[in-house]
């Protein structure tokens, strides 16, 4: 059988190759077996957008319903948000999302979520995988054999999460405001929240198409070219993107300029320490600007850095008073949610923050780069063969890396990947991707012809 593995962000495999109904049998009976162990006896189960994502969903359901586990389903799809949020409203002790989040249509997943409403800790993922079983279990009972058994109800998880919304967001301050929004779903399962929320916004890819039309559903830059033209061309001023699942976020200022997570990052924080005064620690993954740390300084609060990986984020916002955490590819969260990513959430509240100033969110960061200084974010995404992969890794691992084009690197570090300093506000980070088959190199500088300056030199310095 195939040996199933847990990434950053869960189990991703290539649907019909390795991702199929009998390894999502096994993956759920060990889920199953975890829970049974730990007499835990509650799970809420939901599915993105994604090709056979209700098959998969139910064939979870089934599992977990062999094992007398109480069920939860969603029927359609929902975003992983809304599985996390239905988990601490219905109580529950564990959640199943089928995503693969950002990854290329080809894909699914199967994310594993705990009774606080967020990922699942490391060692409880290990401790799930350890009982992966070699063998398919058979028997399974239907869902309606379920539902009439009282093993499985049918919740409708967008409507707990629009609730939830509208509980927590002054959305009249919102729709009042001078925010004319774009969003683009990237025909992912936020398509339906964000006008149920805001309806007079346009919407692109904003139906159901579990090709995603051929390109991955990952907020950034490059996928996003209508979205930037869009704004570029319209009075529309303010553009929002989700991912596959709708737990990362990309935005867009009013001249159709891609904000990247660092910058979405600075002005939550900004904006819940300075406008909201409230304290807690800051968390961010190893890959986010170092700006966080000078803002976080500012504001008088700790900030701890941690592995790639919003699970390790996670693990430290349900023991510690955390104000803002997040990751450099898009996913953010916050004091007073879930500890949890959320795309939609986050894009609310920047939003909330626009209306309450009545600042242009181009406005907003000229404010924080008056305490942090100004920077520009780049990334490419290296598509190289597995053995030179590793050859880049290794040189950077023995300390083979003394400069980068004409700048001398000045220190390194080593947390998750390598981090390349080359001056005060400049530095480039090389580490391989723990969900795709790729090898990430980052880079910060004062300006994104700086950015693309050093990502050059690094290619021709390491051979990549």
């Amino acid at each position: 059988m195939t040996k199933i593995k847990f990434g950053t962000d869960g189990w991703r495999a290539i649907i019909a190759k390795d991702y199929t109904v009998d390894n999502v049998k096994r993956v759920s009976q060990a889920s199953a077996e975890w829970m049974k162990a730990k007499n835990l006896n509650k799970v809420v189960v939901g599915h993105d957008a994604r090709f056979g994502g209700k098959l998969f969903a139910e064939t979870a359901a089934m599992v977990f319903g062999k094992f007398n586990i109480k069920v939860f389903l969603a029927e359609d799809f929902v975003s992983t948000p809304m599985v996390s949020l239905g988990i601490v409203k219905t109580q529950s002790d564990l959640g199943v999302v089928i995503t693969a989040s950002h990854n290329p249509p080809s894909y699914n997943g199967f994310k594993l979520k705990s009774s606080y409403g967020g990922p699942t800790i490391p060692k409880e993922i290990a401790e799930v995988e350890e009982l992966i079983p070699d063998s398919v279990i058979n028997g399974l009972p239907t869902i309606q054999q379920m539902k009439d058994d009282g093993l499985l109800e049918i919740v409708d998880l967008e409507q707990m999460y629009f609730d939830h919304c509208a509980e927590n967001f002054d959305l009249e301050a919102i729709k009042k405001s001078n925010i004319k929004l774009v969003y683009d779903a990237m025909y992912g399962a936020g398509q339906r929240i964000v006008e149920r929320l805001l309806p007079a916004t346009k919407l692109l890819h904003c139906d159901y198409n579990p090709s995603f039309k051929g390109c991955p559903p990952e907020p950034i830059h490059r996928n996003l070219g209508e979205l930037s033209e869009t704004l570029k061309n319209t009075d529309y001023n303010l553009g929002l993107a989700n991912d596959g699942d709708a737990d990362r976020i990309g935005m867009y200022d009013e001249d159709g300029n891609f904000v990247d997570s660092h910058h979405l990052l600075l002005l939550l924080l900004y904006y819940m320490a300075e406008h909201k005064q409230m304290k807690g620690k800051v968390i961010i993954t190893f890959s986010v600007t170092d700006k966080m740390k000078k803002l976080a300084e500012h504001f008088g609060l700790d900030i701890e850095v941690t592995k790639i990986g919003f699970k390790y984020i996670a693990e430290i916002m349900i023991k510690d008073d955390v104000l803002v955490g997040g990751e450099e590819s898009g996913g953010l969260a916050v004091k007073g949610h879930i500890p949890e990513r959320d795309g939609v959430w986050m894009g609310l509240l920047i939003m909330e923050f626009m209306a309450k100033t009545g600042k242009s969110i181009k406005e907003l960061i000229a404010d924080i780069y008056k305490i942090t200084g100004s920077f520009a974010f780049d990334r490419d995404d290296l598509h190289i063969a597995e053995k030179k992969k590793l050859a880049i890794i290794e040189r950077c691992k023995s300390g083979g890396v003394g400069e980068i084009g004409n700048r001398k690197v000045l220190r390194t570090e080593d947390i998750d990947g390598f981090k390349f300093y080359l001056s005060d506000d400049e530095w480039v980070m090389i580490r391989p991707s723990g969900t795709e088959p790729v090898l990430r190199v980052y880079a910060q500088a004062p300006n994104l012809e700086a950015c693309r300056d050093i990502l050059s030199a690094t290619h021709e310095t390491l051979g990549s």
